[in-house]
C-alpha cells in the first residue's frame, strides 16, 4: 500500500510540474524560470573563501551613456553600494557563436536597478571585460565589489563579432583609448559632483573618492588596464593598427593619454603580453608600471600563453610590487561568470564561461577573495588585509593546520595557527600557486 501511495504521489509531482513548464513555456516565460532557479553568480557558495562572502551593503546598478571625444559612444554598467532590499535584475547579453552570429543568455544578478545609493565616499573601480564578451558576463564581480563598498564603472567595449586578425586589432587599438576617457570622465563627474558618482552636500548619497582608483581587466582588458597604469605600447603595434595607434605609441606625443590617473592598484587576469607576433609593449616597457598588481591566470592558458606568458609579464614589471596566482591546470576562460543555462548547449557557447578543468563557482569565489583583500589593502589602506595575502607558503598544497580544525569547515585563521592559506577552509586550498615580489626600486 505504501509503495502504491508513494508511486501515487510521485506521478502527480510530475504531471503538476509537467503542466507548469507547459504554462511558463506557452507565456514565454521558461527563460525566466531557468535564470530564477539558477544561483546569482556573484553569491559564493559555502566551499568559497572567506573574503568571497558579500559585504555589508546591498548593492545598485545603472546605465549610462559616454559620448567619446571620436563620436564612439560607450555604455557603461555601473554597480554602487546601496541600501538593502529591492528586486534583482536579471542581466540579458549574447556572446558570438562559432559563426559569429550573437547566442543570447541571461544572468541572475543581486542588484536592484536604480537602488538608493548607500551614505559614503567609496573608491572607483574601472572593470574591464575580454575581447567580444560583455559586462553582464562579468557583472558577478562588479555586484561583490559593491557590496564592499566600491562603485565599479564596467564600459561595454562592442568588439566586432569577429576573430580575424583586422578585427583584434581594432580592439587592440580602442581598448587602452576607452579605459582612459571612461575614467577619466567617471573621475571628473564624480569631481563636478554629477549623479550617480556624486552627489555632493546632500547626504546620504554614496560618492566616488576619484583619488582612490583601481583598475581590473580580463585578458583583452588585462591589456588595457595594464597600459592605462603606465605601460607605454610597443611602436610595432603602430603600422599592424594602419597607423592608429601611432600617436600613443611609447615615446609618441599623445602617449601619457593612455594613462589614468590616481590608480592605487591593478588586477590583471590572463594579459597578454603579444598579439601574434607583435609584442604589447616594449621591452622595459611593464617597467613603467609602480602601482601594486595583481595578476590572475591559468597554468594551461594556451590563449595568452603561462611560461612564457602571463608569467613573464609578471616577471618583467620590476618597479612594482606583485603578486601572481596561478589556478593550476586551469585555461584562459577564467573571469567570467559561470555558464548560464542557455549557454549549455554547444562547446562552443559553454566554453566561453568554463574551464575544462577547474569548477567555475569554485573559480570565481577565490578570484573574489583574493581581489578583496586586494584592494582593500591597497586602495582602502585596510592593513588588517595583508595576512590574506602576504606571508603565504607559495604552494597551497604545502599549507598545514598545526592543531586540527575544532570544526569541520572552519576557515584557517592563518599564521601562526596554520601556514593553510587564511581563510580557506580545510582541504579547499589546493591546486593553487601564490608568488610575490617587491619593487626593485
Amino acid at each position: 500500500m505504501k509503495i502504491r501511495e508513494q508511486s501515487k504521489a510521485t506521478g502527480n509531482l510530475r504531471r503538476i510540474k509537467s503542466l507548469l513548464l507547459l504554462v511558463f513555456r506557452k507565456a514565454g516565460l521558461l527563460p525566466f524560470l531557468v535564470v530564477l532557479a539558477a544561483a546569482a553568480p556573484a553569491r559564493p557558495g559555502i566551499d568559497a573563501p572567506a573574503l568571497a562572502a558579500l559585504g555589508p551593503y546591498g548593492a545598485g546598478v545603472a546605465k549610462l551613456e559616454m559620448a567619446e571625444p571620436t563620436a564612439r559612444h560607450i555604455t557603461v554598467d555601473v554597480w554602487y553600494p546601496a541600501a538593502a532590499g529591492g528586486s534583482p535584475v536579471t542581466y540579458h547579453s549574447a556572446l558570438a557563436g562559432p559563426d559569429g552570429r550573437p547566442t543570447p543568455f541571461s544572468i541572475q544578478g543581486i542588484a536592484v536597478a536604480g537602488a538608493a545609493p548607500a551614505p559614503g565616499r567609496f573608491p572607483l573601480v574601472i572593470l574591464a571585460h575580454g575581447y567580444g564578451n560583455t559586462p553582464e558576463a562579468i557583472a558577478w564581480l562588479g555586484e561583490n565589489l559593491a557590496t564592499k563598498g566600491y562603485v565599479v564603472a564596467a564600459p561595454a567595449f562592442r568588439d566586432p563579432p569577429t576573430f580575424d586578425g583586422p578585427s583584434v586589432m581594432s580592439a587592440v587599438f580602442l581598448r587602452p583609448l576607452d579605459i582612459a576617457f571612461v575614467a577619466a570622465e567617471v573621475q571628473a563627474r564624480a569631481r563636478a559632483g554629477q549623479a550617480p558618482f556624486a552627489r555632493a552636500g546632500q547626504a546620504p548619497y554614496a560618492s566616488i573618492d576619484p583619488d582612490r582608483t583601481a583598475l581590473i581587466g580580463y585578458s583583452m582588458g588585462a591589456y588595457g588596464v595594464l597600459t592605462a597604469a603606465g605601460a607605454p605600447l610597443a611602436p610595432a603595434l603602430a603600422p599592424a593598427t594602419r597607423g592608429a595607434l601611432a600617436p600613443f605609441v611609447a615615446g609618441a606625443p599623445k602617449a601619457d593619454v593612455l594613462k589614468v590617473a590616481n590608480v592605487k592598484a591593478v588586477v590583471a587576469i590572463s594579459p597578454p603580453g603579444h598579439f601574434g607576433p607583435l609584442p604589447s609593449w616594449p621591452q622595459g616597457g611593464l617597467a613603467a608600471i609602480r602601482v601594486p598588481t595583481f595578476f590572475i591566470v591559468g597554468s594551461q592558458d594556451h590563449t595568452v600563453g603561462y611560461d612564457p606568458g602571463v608569467k613573464t609579464i609578471f616577471e618583467n614589471e620590476t618597479n612594482a610590487p606583485r603578486y601572481l596566482l596561478t589556478f593550476r591546470e586551469a585555461g584562459h576562460n577564467i573571469a567570467l561568470s559561470t555558464a548560464p543555462p542557455e549557454m549549455l548547449g554547444r562547446l562552443w557557447d559553454k566554453d566561453w564561461f568554463e574551464d575544462p578543468v577547474w569548477c567555475k563557482s569554485r573559480l570565481i569565489g577565490i578570484e573574489a577573495h583574493f581581489i578583496t583583500a586586494f584592494l582593500d589593502r591597497y586602495v582602502k589602506g585596510d592593513t588588517t588585509r595583508a595576512s590574506y595575502i602576504d606571508g603565504l607558503v607559495p604552494n597551497s598544497d604545502d599549507g598545514t593546520w598545526k592543531t586540527q580544525p575544532a570544526t569541520y569547515g572552519q576557515m584557517s585563521p592563518g599564521a601562526p595557527a596554520a601556514t593553510l592559506w587564511k581563510g580557506f577552509q580545510a582541504a579547499h586550498a589546493a591546486g593553487m600557486m601564490l608568488e610575490f615580489r617587491p619593487a626593485s626600486k
